[in-house]
Formats: C-alpha cells, structure tokens, sequence
C-alpha cells in the first residue's frame, strides 16, 4: 500500500487566512503536489475537524481541482483509516494520535507526520513524548533536513538519557523511524515572464537595468528573522562596488509595530541601498514577486528555522542564492553551484543552559527565546560582501548559477519528484506493520485516564448492574421530560441517554415498580446498553428515578 489518509484541517493547508505562516505555504505545496502526482486510484481524506466537509472540499479545488474517486473518514471513524493502511499528519504529533490509535489496536494503521519548527516549547514536548507513547517502527516522522533530524536525535537522546537513569533501561520497543525528506515545491509555478518582471519594476519604480536582491518571509525581527544582517551586507557589497543595489522585501507582519520595527530598522542600516516592501501574501503576488529579483537574499539567523522554503522558491524561479549556512539552507543550496552560503558562528553545545532553563520556567517568552538565541548568531560578514559584489557586478554569473538553481530545484526538489519518496515511505511503514500481529485494543490512556477512575476516590460508593431501580415518587412522564429539558439540567449531554431513551425508562419502570438495572438495560439494543446503565445517573440525579444497592 503506497496510499495514505491525508489529515485534512484548514490549519495545515490554508493559506489565505491573513497569518500565512510557513507551515502554511509547505501544506499547501505538499497537498497540491501529491494531488497532481501521487500514483494512486483513489484519495482518502480523514476530516479532522476545524471545518464542515464541504468547505474542505472547497479547499481542496481551490488547491488543485482532482476528478480521480475520493473517500473521506468522518472524524470520529478511527477503524476506517486502518483501511488505508496509513495516516499522514502535517505536523509532528505522532504521540497524541498514537494514544488515540491505541483504542482500536497500535497496529491498526500507521502514522506518518513531518517536522516545521522545533523550537517551541509544544513541539518539544511533542518530541520527547515519542520516547514513551505507544508508538513503533511502522510509524515515522519526516525530518525535512539534515538540521532539523539532528536536533530531534538530540531531543530523543537526552529523554532517553532520563528514563535510563530514572528507570534503570531503554525503552524495549521499537521507536518510531525518523527519516529525511526534503520539503518540495511545484516549480513550474514559480517560472516568471518578462511581462511580471516588467510590471513590478514599473510598480515599484526600479530601473529595469537594476540590480535587485528579493527576500521573501515573514517580517519579525526576533521571531523569524532579523534583517539587519542582509542590511549591512547589502549596504557593505553597495559601498564595496560602488553600484546601486535594490531590495525588495515582500512578506507581512503580525501588527504595525513590528513592521515599523522591521523596516525602519533595516532602512537605517542601509542608506545606499534602495528599499522597496511589498504585501507578499496574495496568491498572485506569492507567485509574481519573484520575476522582480535578480538574485534572492534570506540570511537566516533563527533556531525556529529548519528547512527554508523560500530559497528553493527562488531557485525553482531562476534566481540565484545568497544565504546563510544554517539548518535546511545547507541541504537545498550548493555553495558555488546554485549561489553561495555565508558562514555562520554560534555557542558551543552546553552554553545555552541558562537560556534553556529560563525558557522551561516561562521567565521567558517563546520569541524572547529564540530572539535571544539569534541574537549570538554571527556571520562573516566578509563572504557576504564578496559574494552579494560578485553578482551585483557580474550578470551572466547570475545568469548561469540560476540556470543552475532551476535546474537543481526541477531535479530534486519538485513534487514529481518528492512525493515518491513520501509513498515509498508509506509502503514501508504499512509492509512493516502488517508483518506484526494484531495487538489488543486498550481503552485507558495514562496521559488521558476515565475521569472515574482517576477521581474514584470521591463518591461515598459506586452503582452496579445488580442496583435496584424505581421511579421518583409520583414522578409521570411530562413531569420528567419538563425537568430534564431545562438548560439547568440539559446541559453537557455527551452519550448519555436520549428523551426518547428517558420515555421508555419511565414507561417501562411504571409497570415494573422494583426492578434490577441488569434487567432495564436488556430493554435496549446491544451498543446502548452500556450508555444507558451509565446514563441512569443522570436521570437520577434529578429525582425522576431513583437507585439503591440491593438488600
């Protein structure tokens, strides 16, 4: 089985909320690319909530229209997924979704999820919980670089550190696979005109013989990057080649104090740079922008960085690369073949124990975190200066290394060319779980316990099917129904006995006036019986019936 249940909620794939993030962008781009080139007869979709069926219909033909046959999961339909095989997350919550999967068996499906941040302090949980939850090696995370799979290795490695010592040995199971796969893009879409280049100039009044650097992100200093370092590395290859530099940022900010932050900030530290900003979120700007460039600039300096989307962006759209060496940039731009890595300098392992420490007790915010960790980020500003000059003075340089970066994008980072290893990745986990034999449903989860289990301490005693059931004194049927419809006491009515279930309790205990809770609960189907024994406490807790031990 190379097929998966895609995991549909808007919040993985919807990029036209306003707060396009990249996690955003990189569901989009996987959904549509897995649509267009996925080799399978059928897609399966699990509806995982956040929207109605037909509005994430309507997501999906907004993403990539499909006439292939599609089957949707309703979102409490667990078991169904087990007859695709697989479940594939666009986050890395394996855990949460293993307990879940434990209900109905931890080999009933598989579960495959993939890595954005891993910075925050839910992710890190999210990760170290793979040490303990139910999970095993038919089910994998997709580490999306090289970077980012070494930083989950070393969270996993000091939770198992931990237990080790606090418990005396590893975990004896199987732990879930962590495997590399790069994120992809469909480049087709990012191949520009002369036509959009020649309107965005026109637009953003940049001669059309000037030299443009573009960067594409998010406009936060501290959160996602800061751009004083591509200010003075502009503003230094400007002054080192004497030649007018344009910049164009396009993106968005989170409020108006941070784009003034952002922009007037960087301003400052470029004054012979010529800036221009640009709104980057509609589709037809996130499409277009990039014909205004003449090489792309993304010196990320940020631990919530793992892969980095928007160099292959630029590459897939022609565009040479300057950025730094950091996390995902070192496994999508080759240095000297599809633009140049600047180096970058950081703390030693160990030296951030103060900042980690301040970071678990809340004494510091998840973006003074990762602003601070930036801020002991360093680059050779030397290589940027040669390397930014280098293409401001040379353009078939620009030419020939964006030929290169398409080609290297149409290569190895199309969807045509990822989504393969994503189903043979499926294949595997579900050839992997169907050799085990089927586990034991387990109904209990530690993290999550029946809540009168975990509180059975409180009550004075607890009913059982032997109790003796009878109608409240006097109690009638009308009586009944106008005391439980009251929003007093009609209120939180999760699986517990129906008006009409009510009715047929009271009409059966009015001619059977002492009777066992064994013998009412026959009265009902099989599937409810349990509900309804359950749910007489609720009827009782009003007076309409009433339950004593026997004796």
């Amino acid at each position: 089985m190379t097929n998966a249940a895609i995991y549909m909620h808007p919040n993985g794939f919807d990029t036209t909320s306003g707060r396009l993030l990249g996690r955003h962008s990189a569901g989009e781009s996987f959904l549509r690319g897995f649509l267009r080139h996925a080799d399978v007869e059928r897609f399966y979709f699990w509806h995982a909530g956040g929207a109605t069926i037909s509005a994430l219909e309507a997501l999906i033909e907004r993403i990539q229209p499909i006439e292939r046959p599609k089957t949707w999961i309703t979102t409490t339909n667990r078991p169904g997924i087990g007859e695709v095989g697989v479940l594939h997350l666009p986050g890395p919550n394996l855990g949460d979704e293993a307990w879940a999967r434990r209900v109905y068996g931890p080999n009933s499906y598989s579960i495959c999820g993939l890595t954005h941040t891993t910075a925050t302090a839910r992710v890190m949980e999210i990760l170290s919980q793979y040490a303990t939850a139910p999970l095993s090696d038919h089910d994998a995370l997709i580490c999306t670089s090289s970077a980012v799979r070494d930083s989950v290795e070393t969270q996993l490695a000091g939770v198992r550190e931990y237990l080790a010592e606090a418990y005396g040995g590893p975990r004896r199971s199987a732990e879930v696979q962590r495997v590399t796969i790069p994120l992809g893009v469909n480049a087709a879409e990012f191949e520009t005109t002369p036509e959009q280049r020649k309107a965005w100039r026109e637009r953003l009044d940049i001669p059309e013989d000037a030299v443009v650097a573009l960067y594409v992100g998010r406009f936060n200093t501290r959160e996602k990057m800061n751009p004083a370092l591509m200010a003075l590395a502009l503003e230094k290859a400007a002054q080192a080649t004497g030649k007018p530099i344009y910049w164009v940022n396009s993106g968005w900010a989170e409020s108006e104090a941070e784009n003034t932050r952002y922009h007037d900030g960087a301003r400052a530290l470029c004054p012979s740079v010529h800036y221009r900003e640009v709104d980057g979120r509609p589709a037809d700007v996130r499409f277009s922008i990039w014909s205004v460039g003449d090489f792309f600039i993304s010196l990320s300096d940020n631990i919530q960085e793992t892969f980095g989307l928007t160099p292959v962006e630029a590459m897939a759209a022609g565009l040479p690369c300057v950025v730094t060496d950091w996390n995902g940039y070192r496994d999508t731009v080759g240095h000297g073949e599809h633009g140049f890595r600047i180096p970058t300098i950081a703390p030693a392992p160990g030296e951030g124990i103060d900042l980690a420490y301040w970071y678990a007790n809340d004494w510091l915010s998840y973006v003074d975190y990762v602003g601070a960790a930036s801020q002991l980020v360093a680059i050779d500003f030397a290589e940027s200066t040669a390397a930014i000059s280098a293409l401001v003075q040379n353009a078939d340089l620009r030419r020939r290394l964006g030929r290169q970066a398409q080609a290297h994008v149409r290569a190895m980072f199309d969807w045509s060319q990822i989504v393969p290893q994503y189903q043979a990745l499926w294949a595997d986990l579900d050839a992997r779980r169907r050799l085990r034999a089927p586990a034991p449903s387990v109904r209990d989860n530690p993290y999550r316990p029946d809540p009168f289990r975990l509180f059975g301490g409180y009550p004075t005693q607890h009913p059982s099917t032997d109790w003796n059931v009878q109608l409240g004194s006097g109690v009638t049927w009308p009586d009944a129904k106008a005391l439980l419809t009251r929003p007093i006491t009609n209120y939180s009515h999760f699986n517990r006995p129906s008006l009409d279930e009510v009715e047929t309790i009271v009409a059966w205990l009015a001619v059977q006036p002492r009777a066992r809770v064994s013998d009412l609960v026959q009265i009902f189907p099989a599937h409810r019986r349990s509900a309804v024994a359950r749910g007489l406490l609720w009827i009782a807790r009003y007076g309409v019936i009433v339950l004593r031990p026997p004796g």
